[in-house]
């Protein structure tokens, strides 16, 4: 698994997974089920293989 995004925003984490599931791939969440949400950052990960186009999938959506 490769880390994409960092963030306490746990919207932007949710928003970005959504892209990422609804072009068919597999994102996965570490940290976000935390009970300090919001405060310790999550982490959106994706398998090695679906890396570059993750990354390529969240610029587009943030730009």
């Amino acid at each position: 698994m490769i880390e994409l995004v960092k963030t306490t925003d746990v919207v932007r984490i949710g928003y970005l997974k959504m892209v990422l599931e609804d072009a068919g791939l597999h994102p996965f969440v570490f940290d976000g089920a935390s009970a300090y949400a919001g405060v310790i950052p999550a982490r959106l990960m994706a398998p090695e293989d679906e890396a570059d186009l993750a990354r390529h999938l969240i610029a587009q959506a943030e730009a």
